[in-house]
């Protein structure tokens, strides 16, 4: 599932390079950052502990991340890679962490640079490709040892920001980054149409991270 994903996110990314045939910079970015993050709902579980649980999110935390961007003009198409080491918790009438888990995002991404050529570049991105959550290990209230397995999903990012540039090839960067990822749909009742007749409709949820980081800029 990660391969198919991450090629199409590559796919997504050469579709980019004729345009980027002359003369091309090279920006590589490595940021740190901290990320807000939610989960999703479900039907309430009564536990071992007397509580009802009905979410699972990941805790907010902190994160880092590299990029490697290619530019021609205004025109920026690259590749990103970010990771929150973080603690999955679940909640409800009660709130109990469950164990370390860590989130890895894949994109492939188009960019715009305003005024590339200035010391103070703002800019804006979005892409396509896919978010991985880890393991999660953890030990129930009865104290028997389980497993959450892994989980790859396709999702797309969006962000927006200011490059500084001091020097030529070296500069700073803040931005914001806003991440979702399909989880699963809830039915959300019948919709019925005179053409298409009825069918069961369904309510989408996201996991959703929102990032605010800062890191420097190499330029090549």
């Amino acid at each position: 599932m990660l391969k198919r994903i991450l090629a199409t996110a590559l796919l997504f990314v050469l579709a980019g390079v004729p345009m980027l045939a002359q003369s091309p910079k090279v920006e590589v970015s490595a940021t740190l950052g901290w990320t807000f993050s939610d989960g999703v709902s479900g039907d309430a579980v009564l536990a071992g502990d007397g509580k009802l649980y009905d979410r699972v999110d990941p805790k907010d935390s902190g994160s880092f991340g590299l990029n490697i961007g290619v530019l021609l003009g205004q025109a920026e198409v690259g590749f990103m890679w970010g990771m929150q080491p973080t603690k999955l918790l679940i909640s409800g009438t009660n709130e109990r962490t469950l164990g370390d888990q860590s989130i890895n995002t894949y994109h492939g991404y188009f960019g715009y640079n305003f005024m590339p050529d200035s010391k103070v570049v703002p800019y804006v991105f979005g892409g396509l490709g896919a978010t991985n959550f880890s393991k999660v290990d953890f030990q129930t209230i009865a104290g028997a040892n389980l497993t959450i397995s892994s989980e790859t999903q396709f999702s797309t990012t969006w962000g927006a920001g200011v490059k500084f540039f001091p020097s030529p090839r070296v500069g700073v960067r803040v931005g914001a980054q806003f991440t979702p990822t399909y989880i699963k749909s809830d039915a959300a009742g019948w919709w019925c149409d005179p053409y298409w007749g009825c069918y069961l409709a369904g309510s989408p949820q996201y996991s959703n991270q929102m990032s605010l980081n800062g890191g420097v800029v190499f330029r090549f």
